[in-house]
């Protein structure tokens, strides 16, 4: 589905900005990849692009892979940008430079819906999800382009149904140049965990896009080039369990015609422990990663949150659970908690050893618009305005306790003994379990072999001859090698180079303990 009934032509230039460095968009890992140098394609702004008029010229510009040039702002009549709170700081200076060429700046995405006010200067704001409010942009630009007197704020009433959404414009993006692919599924969350802004974003009733619209979005990202792993962006990939069970045989099916090309991942919440059935599918369909918002080890803590649902089972019995069907779980941990204690930093450490979970995305608690904590913390009296902290909650326990806790956990858990021990269970254990797909075509051509070769040889130079835990590292790689395991080494020594690396800057202070903080630093991802 497109917009239809303007006959007016517009160009649009669309730029997704920078990130800031932050703990999941691997940055660490590119220069060990075969030239990768940005995250995930984003989804919003190829959505936006392939809703526009068939008509209408449009180019799309990742500047986590180059910055929007002079001639770029040039060529546009009018600019479109969207993204997360962590690029607020980017998406104003977008604004700033094509303001510089008199462009009208329209912004999308989940940061100006949740936060208008964090920007004053862009000339429309779209407000909400792709629906009514976006023909009403079309419609203001095709009658006149140019800057309007004043702002414009436009919110989305009336929603466009997911079935009709058209597929995101992938071929704009330079696909090869991403760590993942992306796809989205649904939309929303029936749980309503204290600290989340998605069911007060997107709602509480999954929206869904059809199983034959998922399988047309793969075979356009397989035609654009995307082989390795594709992330669903899914809040909550099982908040419709009847949903994704229709959807993953589908995706088996993909699979087997396809010839295993392509790894899966999603998000979901612990209690896919309790679904064999849906777990037993997503084994099948190639599912190789889950993240799953355990948040804490801390019964309490989870009763306090409104996640009881991840006492359904026990936590420890759930990860042991997913793992069996071959599925590696990737883990957010919160600390900042009211419940926690001094002791919290060495129980998380404790259960970190115990799980064998090698990535957890460690966060301070940030109290986020439209959730229920924002709306307690700002009863309470504990919500703090300040930009130069890592957290806007008044901690319970002293700030700079809590901080420096964070650090020695990150500084902990990413030593490389104990990262690789846990990767070592990953791939004796977990990675054993997972089906064995035929080896295909497309995996023994000359192409796929080069692209190892060169991982290969920059793994080994930059962590087994540089590194300075090369140790740790070739005493796991030999390991591999050894089982022929090159995929494994591949993947858990890229992964793993980030977390180090990452860690160790976080411990110094160099990097902001929470992914959604309203520190604002300069983006450390040069787009260059």
């Amino acid at each position: 589905m497109r917009a239809e009934g303007i006959e007016t032509v517009r160009r649009i230039l669309c730029v997704f900005p920078r990130y800031t460095s932050s703990f999941g968009t691997f940055e660490y890992a590119y220069p060990l990849t075969d030239g990768v140098q940005a995250f995930m394609p984003p989804q919003g702004l190829l959505l936006i692009a392939a809703y526009l008029p068939e008509h209408w010229p449009v180019r799309f510009i990742d500047e986590n892979i180059r910055p929007a040039s002079r001639e770029d702002f040039e060529w546009a009549e009018a600019v479109f940008v969207s993204g997360m709170h962590i690029q607020r700081q980017q998406m104003n200076d977008i604004c700033r430079r094509a303001h510089a060429f008199d462009l009208a700046v329209a912004i999308g995405g989940p940061s100006v819906s949740a936060c208008p006010e964090y920007y004053p200067s862009f000339d429309y704001l779209h407000v909400g999800e792709l629906g009514d409010a976006t023909n009403e942009l079309l419609t203001r630009l095709a009658r006149d382009p140019s800057r309007p007197e004043q702002q414009v704020v436009l919110r989305t009433d009336d929603r466009i149904a997911m079935t009709d959404f058209p597929i995101p414009a992938y071929e704009l993006a330079e696909v090869r140049k991403y760590f993942l692919g992306s796809i989205q599924y649904s939309s929303g969350c029936p749980y309503q965990c204290e600290f989340c802004d998605i069911p007060g974003l997107y709602g509480r009733n999954p929206r869904l896009k059809s199983p034959q619209q998922i399988i047309a979005e793969l075979d356009k990202l397989l035609e654009c080039g995307v082989t390795g792993s594709v992330y669903f962006v899914d809040d909550n990939f099982i908040g419709n369990r009847k949903a994704a069970l229709d959807l993953l045989p589908h995706l088996v099916e993909w699979q087997k015609k396809t010839g295993y090309v392509m790894r899966l991942a999603c998000e979901a919440t612990l209690n896919i422990a309790k679904r064999p059935e849906i777990l037993e599918k997503m084994r099948d369909a190639f599912f190789v990663t889950i993240f799953c918002g355990i948040e804490t080890p801390d019964p309490d803590a989870l009763k306090a949150m409104q996640k009881d649902h991840n006492m359904m089972v026990p936590i420890l019995e759930g990860i042991h659970t997913i793992n069996s069907y071959g599925i590696e779980v990737v883990s957010g941990i919160i600390m900042g908690l009211d419940t926690d204690k001094p002791e919290t930093g060495e129980a998380l450490i404790a259960f970190v050893d115990e799980t064998k979970i090698p990535l957890l995305t460690i966060n301070l608690l940030q109290a986020l618009p439209q959730t229920p904590l924002w709306d307690r913390l700002e009863r309470e009296g504990r919500l703090i305005h300040d930009e130069g902290r890592d957290s806007n909650v008044d901690f319970r326990l002293p700030y700079e306790q809590v901080i420096s806790s964070w650090r020695k956990c990150m500084e902990i858990a990413y030593q490389p003994e104990r990262l690789y021990a846990r990767y070592q269970y990953q791939c004796d254990y977990t990675y054993a379990n997972r089906i064995k797909v035929p080896v295909t075509p497309e995996q023994k051509s000359w192409a796929n072999i080069k692209r190892a070769l060169i991982m290969l040889r920059n793994i080994f130079w930059k962590v087994g001859v540089l590194g300075d835990y090369r140790k740790v590292f070739w005493k796991f790689a030999l390991g591999r090698l050894r089982h022929g395991d090159i995929e494994g080494l591949i993947a858990s020594t890229m992964i793993g180079h980030h977390l180090i690396m990452f860690a160790r800057d976080a411990s110094e202070g160099q990097q902001n303990a929470s992914n959604y903080s309203i520190r604002l630093r300069e983006a450390s991802v040069p787009a260059e």
